[in-house]
């Protein structure tokens, strides 16, 4: 163990003893003291409608960038939790077990453009994966793209990428860091050349090619020096960047000015007779619609098709001048319109009505619709011919999820991909025409999938509602005394969890252990009334739920009190945050990643101000007043005994800031909560989570799940 001394911080090896006797008494044993560093408090106190909010740590909202102060308090805090790291015992093993799960080739979906196949792909252990082109479907692999190069740490990531209509140039994204801002490059696809061409401060955009000469894009105004990881988003604008041209003689096509809280997006349909501009205000699914007939000389004028933001509309494809849209106007689970914009009033005509199962994606390949749906969180998904009559259920023969089936009108092939948690993603080529699916990759495996056991619960929440819950272990696992278990969820943002596999918690799973995902309210598995009910007024609703997972799993003998280990990214940190506040006794450890803490300020930074669909208004009493029931760092319990908890961000986290993470940490170490580790681990250069090489997952999640492995008794051995 090497020493960590630095601002005040200390570790030292002592026997612990517990608040009240409350510590479980499988994890008494000779463990870490921890003397933390001391975070300086400052005297800040805010009275929104009658209320003193205390925010003695505000000064950690500072860019480390910026402020030397907070990043010495980074590295104060780094060396307090890596020491303490070191301490815990199977890491090496499970190092090894991680390594040889990541180590398979693996394939994104294929993308067809002029007779060229455009797909990523990864040896295994790559950090970024490797966009190939294919001249044909039998034709040789041939590197376009290797972002392996791009930076010493591997932190730099290809993250979108679209090819012109004709296939013959290629425009794509960079991701830097881990942060959400992009910069826009273009290539030959014949000669892999590197054009001049380059557009920075791209932000939350879709590419869409007008033809082979041109594409539209969204951006933001290029933010104040010092605050390009900090500075609210306003002003959205779709641009046209001509090819061949700088980015200071992009035309701006569409912004709203007046209204600078909205964002727009811009998609072409596949014949490049219309461009549909999108329009939001937040993360709720209510859209406003605009379309630009665009010909060889687009005048870019656009003309209103639906005003008011009160409904979901989005755009599958058009052909002419009938475009096809899914909405949720009058069908809470979606369903697939038309309209015409021939017609002197254009008006939506229903083409596939609302089912019982929540629809989540529409695409046309050939002449087929193919209609991907959830179903109690799985996928399945039907073929109709394009007056909707049924055709045929595309077999997926797995509890799994399905993602893909993009197409283009008149070309029945097609791509997807299905997966599940004890099967990596494989890809299927899929023809509309014959309904006939056939393998294009699929990956070798370290495992055989049939060892693994997934099944699907539903248990009843604190009010009744019936929640469904996936628990996933080894066939052979002894339950007799409840396993290690793992609890997962998100619960907002009308986000779906579906099965999908992960590397890390197949680690997990092979180690002894039970992963369990919870799909409850605020989430999209059961469409907007599941969504409503996780929400805004209803938010409880989900910390209800998640604890009644818990005690689920507690009661049915799958798991015992003082082996349940809870995780959560983002919205999904918020949860656990606010689980370990109202439910300490139900817990053994927590992981809150990239959590947002301060349901008070949220909306001051960055994407901030879109969460407002999902949280309220701090500006609003009715919405500060719940806001407040539940914000993790205002909710800390000082004087019960806490679960150990491992808190996870990073200082280029542009997405929820990472002082979040830094206050909620400094009040739940400055409170009296137990012997257990309240810790935080601080990336550098990783974002809030996409774009991370592989060796930086692998050494995160080593460091996560042996935390959270010696706080429920998970034994890492051979």
């Amino acid at each position: 163990m090497r020493s960590a001394i630095l601002l005040g911080a200390a570790i030292m090896l002592t026997p612990v003893s517990s608040m009240a006797g409350t510590e479980d008494a499988a994890n008494t044993d000779v463990s870490v003291k921890l003397i933390y560093p001391k975070t300086k408090t400052v005297n800040v106190v805010d009275e929104q409608f009658g209320v003193k909010v205390a925010d003695p740590y505000r000064w950690l909202e500072d860019d480390v960038r910026v402020n030397p102060e907070v990043a010495d308090w980074v590295k104060a805090q780094n060396a307090v939790t890596d020491a303490y790291l070191e301490t815990l015992p199977g890491k090496k093993i499970l190092a090894e077990r991680m390594k040889k799960l990541f180590d398979y080739e693996r394939f994104g979906l294929p993308e067809k453009a002029g007779g060229y196949y455009f797909f990523t792909k990864n040896d295994g252990l790559q950090n970024q994966s490797v966009l190939y082109v294919r001249k044909g479907l039998k034709g040789a692999d041939r590197v376009l793209i290797d972002p392996n190069n791009w930076a010493k740490d591997g932190a730099t990531a290809l993250d979108s990428w679209v090819p012109s209509k004709n296939g013959t140039l290629l425009v794509y994204s960079i991701q830097d860091g881990g942060s959400d801002w992009r910069t826009l490059r273009v290539l030959d696809s014949a000669t892999g050349k590197l054009l001049p061409d380059e557009i920075k401060w791209a932000k939350f955009t879709n590419i869409s090619w007008v033809g082979n000469d041109g594409f539209l894009y969204s951006r933001f105004a290029e933010p104040k020096e010092g605050a390009a990881f900090q500075q609210l988003n306003y002003n959205q604008t779709v641009y046209y960047h001509k090819i061949g041209t700088p980015q200071s003689e992009d035309k701006a096509v569409y912004a709203t000015p007046d209204k600078p809280e909205y964002g727009h997006s811009a998609q072409v349909t596949h014949d490049g007779k219309w461009a549909v501009i999108t329009t939001s205000s937040g993360t709720d699914e209510k859209y406003e619609l605009h379309v630009m007939p665009l010909g060889k000389k687009p005048t870019w004028k656009a003309q209103p098709l639906v005003t008011g933001l009160e409904y979901d509309w989005g755009l599958i494809e058009g052909m002419g001048n009938i475009l096809w849209f899914t909405t949720n106007k009058d069908a809470s689970k979606l369903k697939v319109v038309t309209v015409d914009l021939g017609a002197k009033t254009p008006v939506f005509a229903d083409v596939i009505p609302e089912r019982e199962e929540t629809l989540s994606r529409t695409q046309i390949v050939g002449n087929r619709l193919i209609l991907s749906y959830i179903k109690d969180a799985k996928s399945m998904a039907l073929m109709t011919d394009l007056s909707g009559k049924p055709v045929q259920e595309i077999k997926l023969n797995a509890i799994g999820t399905a993602s893909g089936f993009s197409g283009t009108p008149g070309d029945p092939e097609t791509f997807f991909g299905f997966s599940s948690f004890n099967q990596p993603g494989a890809v299927y080529r899929f023809n509309s025409d014959t309904g006939v699916s056939t393998v294009f990759a699929q990956p070798k495996l370290s495992f055989d999938p049939q060892d693994y056991s997934v099944a699907q619960i539903f248990y009843p929440s604190k009010d009744g509602t019936k929640i469904p819950m996936f628990v996933v272990h080894k066939k052979d696992l002894d339950l007799s005394q409840g396993a290690p278990t793992l609890l997962y969820s998100y619960g907002g943002f009308n986000i779906s969890q579906t099965p999908t596999y992960s590397p890390t918690r197949m680690a997990w799973l092979q180690s002894g252990g039970v992963f369990a995902l919870a799909n409850i309210r605020g989430g999209g598995e059961y469409g907007k009334p599941w969504h409503d009910a996780g929400r805004l007024m209803n938010k409880q609703n989900v910390f209800d739920d998640f604890a009644a997972a818990a005690e689920y799993l507690i009661a049915s003998g799958i798991s015992a009190k003082g082996k349940i280990a809870i995780e959560g990214r983002s919205n999904g940190g918020l949860l656990i945050g606010a689980s370990l506040n109202q439910r300490p006794d139900l817990f053994a450890a927590g992981h809150a990643a990239v959590g947002v803490m301060d349901m008070v300020r949220f909306d001051r930074f960055t994407a901030g101000r879109y969460w407002v669909d999902d949280y309220g208004y701090p500006s609003k009493e009715a919405d500060f007043k719940m806001q407040m029931t539940y914000s993790p760092y205002h909710n800390i319990k000082s004087g019960v005994a806490y679960p150990a908890v491992i808190v996870s961000t990073a200082d280029t986290d542009d997405r929820v800031v990472p002082g979040h993470s830094f206050k909620y940490i400094s009040a739940l170490q400055a409170a009296d909560t137990g012997g257990k580790p309240k810790i935080i681990r601080i990336e550098s250069r990783a974002g809030h989570g996409s774009g991370k090489p592989t060796d930086k997952v692998i050494d995160e999640y080593l460091d996560i799940y042996a935390f959270l492995a010696k706080w429920t008794g998970l034994k890492l051995v051979e």
